[in-house]
């Protein structure tokens, strides 16, 4: 079981991340920045991500009861969430809407680019968040899945800044081609979780 949990929220939170799809978008960002300055971008934008991701999965719970939503409502609407997010990395809508982030985080001459885009929405967007709070909720209470789900979310945030420090190589490796098809492939692996999340919710809601 713990096992089992700790395979699926990692491949949950890896795919919602993404983070070696976001190596390039980086390198946007970070353009004509010393190598210096780019490691304390990408040490700081993958902190940050962490941190929030780690509070979702810590009051997630918390604020779903003091807002009266039951776990299987959102696990319904988290699910929708994701398949929504799924498709557009099926179709290549998302690549376009973090390259437009980039562009506007570069136009608007945004000082802290660690936190905006990179650690939100890029890294810690809705998808992510959703998807910490329904593992979360898989957790039920158990301490010891909660510390597994909080040290998958440190490992995803590690993941992410070696993808970043390693944006120039990753981008070389996988080209656009190489991008393209693991976004795809990403995709349908995420719709798939995503209706299982669905189902689960609404297998809840008949049980009750």
């Amino acid at each position: 079981m713990k096992f089992e949990f700790a395979i699926s929220a990692l491949i949950t939170l890896l795919v919602v991340v993404d983070p070696v799809a976001l190596a390039p978008t980086f390198l946007v960002v970070t353009e004509g920045m010393p190598r210096g300055s780019r490691r304390s971008v990408a040490v700081r934008a993958s902190m940050i991500a962490g941190g929030i991701l780690i509070g979702a999965a810590l009051i997630g719970d918390w604020l779903l009861n003091t807002l009266a939503i039951s776990l299987s409502a959102f696990r319904i609407a988290g699910g929708l969430l994701l398949f929504s997010i799924a498709t557009e990395m099926v179709f290549g809508v998302r690549s376009r809407h973090e390259g437009e982030a980039a562009e506007q985080a570069l136009e608007e001459r945004v000082r802290n680019v660690a936190a905006f885009p990179l650690a939100i929405p890029l890294l810690a967007g809705p998808g992510a968040i959703t998807a910490a709070v329904l593992l979360a909720g898989r957790a039920d209470g158990d301490l010891v899945l909660h510390a597994i789900l909080l040290a998958v979310i440190a490992a995803v945030a590690v993941v992410s800044l070696v993808s970043f420090l390693c944006a120039e190589w990753i981008d070389w490796l996988i080209g656009m081609t190489g991008n393209i098809v693991l976004s795809r492939l990403l995709g349908v692996l995420l719709a798939a979780l995503a209706v299982q999340y669905v189902v689960d919710g609404i297998r809840a809601v008949l049980a009750g």
